[in-house]
Parts: C-alpha cells; sequence; structure tokens
C-alpha cells in the first residue's frame, strides 16, 4: 500500500522511488444512484503542459480520440463508457524518461461526456480517486481519494505530475471546473 493524500498535498515520486521509469496512473469512480435516463460516461485525459501551463499543441492533450502522446511517453489506454466494475475504470501509462524536457507537468482531468445535456455533475459521482502504480513492479505507490461533493463541477483536475529539480512530483489538487471538457480545454490552451 502507498502513500495516501490528502487535497493539496504533494509527494516526492522519483526521489523516494529510485529508478522509477514507468508508472500506470489508475482513475476510478462510482454514480449514486441515477434514473435520469442516460448512462453516465466519465473520460479521463491528460495534459502535457510547458512552464505557462499550456499545451504547446493540439498533440498535447491525450484522450479517448487521440491515445498516444507523439512521444511516447503518455498513453491512454481506452474509454469505459459505464465505469461498471471493480479497480480503475480508466488508465494512462507515463513513461516518466520520455516525456519531452519542454514538458513540465502533466495534469490528469475527469470529465462528464454531455453532462449538461444529461443533467449530470460530479455531485452524482462518488468514490473517485487517483492512484499511481510503478508499472513495473505493480506496486501502489501514492493514492488520492477525492471525497468532495461536487455539486455543479462537469470536470475535475484530479492531479498532476510535475518536473522539480530533476525530480518527479505528484500534486493531488482536486479542482473542479463548470463547462466541462471545452472548460477544460480552454484552461490549458487548447481552442475548440
Amino acid at each position: 500500500m502507498g502513500i495516501t493524500l490528502a487535497k493539496g498535498q504533494k509527494v516526492d515520486l522519483t526521489k523516494k522511488n529510485p529508478g522509477l521509469k514507468n508508472i500506470l496512473i489508475g482513475l476510478g469512480w462510482d454514480t449514486n444512484k441515477y434514473d435520469g435516463g442516460y448512462d453516465f460516461d466519465l473520460d479521463t485525459a491528460a495534459f502535457l503542459v510547458d512552464s505557462n501551463n499550456k499545451v504547446t499543441n493540439d498533440g498535447d492533450f491525450i484522450f479517448y480520440n487521440n491515445l498516444k502522446h507523439n512521444s511516447g511517453a503518455v498513453e491512454h489506454l481506452g474509454d469505459n463508457r459505464t465505469g461498471q466494475g471493480d479497480g480503475d475504470d480508466e488508465q494512462i501509462l507515463v513513461n516518466l524518461a520520455s516525456v519531452p524536457q519542454d514538458v513540465n507537468k502533466v495534469a490528469f482531468t475527469v470529465t462528464i461526456h454531455e453532462a449538461l445535456e444529461r443533467r449530470q455533475n460530479f455531485g452524482q459521482v462518488s468514490n473517485s480517486y487517483i492512484r499511481v502504480l510503478n508499472k513495473d513492479t505493480n506496486e501502489e505507490l501514492i493514492k488520492y481519494e477525492l471525497g468532495e461533493d461536487f455539486s455543479i463541477e462537469t470536470a475535475v483536475v484530479v492531479a498532476e505530475i510535475y518536473r522539480h529539480n530533476g525530480e518527479w512530483k505528484f500534486n493531488a489538487l482536486g479542482s473542479g471546473f463548470e463547462g466541462g471538457l471545452e472548460a477544460l480545454c480552454r484552461n490549458f490552451g487548447i481552442n475548440i
């Protein structure tokens, strides 16, 4: 069992785990009892951003329609459209050594697909978490359970990994947004 974090906590990733190269980011959630007539489709994404907290091009946005960064450093392992079952609902692989040098952070996000049309928000989602595993040993290094009761938010920046003095760190954010994927994309410099 790895380190369990609270919102706002930061922890060393590579300094405490020398030789760490490949990590698996697992994100999971459950939906509360919901009878709105639509499935609940949550989508994870990763934004590779520079020192200005912006992507340098649209290829730095990794999601279900762009599964792998051109550097090969970040790969989304596929879209789960229902969130059914136990364990991680969606996963993203990161090869820390391959992340381009102009990328300062990789932000991990979750949005609700067609949230406005379906009248869905993160107030209807529970047991949300992000965890970091050493892909090579399958050891869980970090877990952050959101736990917050979001009410109107349709997108969340769950956490980020970032470079600091040549090492990678993990930051538990849990920052909610209204406006879904479009609001997140604008925040990270993608024009939709």
